[in-house]
């Protein structure tokens, strides 16, 4: 009998509180198990090294090393290891930094615990996830970094910025085909055509793309 190996996850947080009620409620989930908890960045880096998890739950403001510099150096040395950036802060700054560092996503510690276990699902995925509160708001205006490549908003079809956005936002092909009514393989199709005119690599990719434009704010 086969068995599906769990994603591992590794809390890295300075509050003791934090982490054990994120490990409650990550090991409950069938398919995953917390491998470890750190307090600042340093002993992130450590318990990677340790542990090798799928995921690393990030808080910002930690000691000794802070969360953006602790993602930095993960993904330089272990760059398989997907980031998730989980913090207090409301902030375009820090959500361009963590992106800038190798984050795959970012959301903040007042989501419910269901949309924190799906953004854990995304990145371990592959995939990229914004906290639904952030992606209701325009890009700072030095917001993030603009990438090569770059096109103006009227050289994708209407179709290609509407399946854009959704895919900043972190819907999977199969929830853009049922939002949009067509099927899963024109999903693919258009996803191609947008990543190669873009020159985008990955939804991460998309997710800065789109916030850089202010694509993210519901009309």
């Amino acid at each position: 009998m086969t068995t599906t190996a769990k994603l591992k996850v590794l809390l890295a947080d300075d509050h003791a509180l934090i982490r054990d009620g994120l490990c409650s409620l990550i090991d409950a989930q069938p398919d995953m198990v917390v491998v470890g908890g750190a307090a600042d960045g340093r002993e992130a880096l450590e318990k990677a090294a340790e542990t090798e998890p799928d995921v690393v739950l990030m808080d910002i403001s930690m000691p000794t090393l802070d969360g953006i510099q602790a993602t930095r150096q993960l993904k330089r040395d272990r760059p398989g290891v997907k980031v998730l950036a989980l913090t207090a802060y409301d902030n375009q700054a820090y959500l361009t930094q963590m992106l800038e560092a190798g984050a795959s996503g970012y959301v903040l510690k007042k989501m419910a615990a269901k949309g924190l276990i799906e953004a854990i699902r995304v990145v371990a995925a592959g995939g990229a996830y914004l906290d639904p509160h952030l992606s209701e708001r325009p890009a700072a205006a030095a917001g993030v970094p603009r990438l090569r490549g770059e096109l103006r908003r009227g050289e994708l079809t209407s179709r290609e910025e509407e399946i854009l956005v959704l895919i900043a936002k972190g819907y999977t092909n199969k929830e853009i085909s049922s939002r949009l009514g067509i099927s899963v393989r024109t999903v693919e199709s258009h996803k191609g055509n947008i990543m190669a005119k873009l020159e985008l690599k990955n939804r991460a990719d998309a997710v800065r793309y789109a916030l850089d434009r202010g694509w993210l704010v519901d009309t």
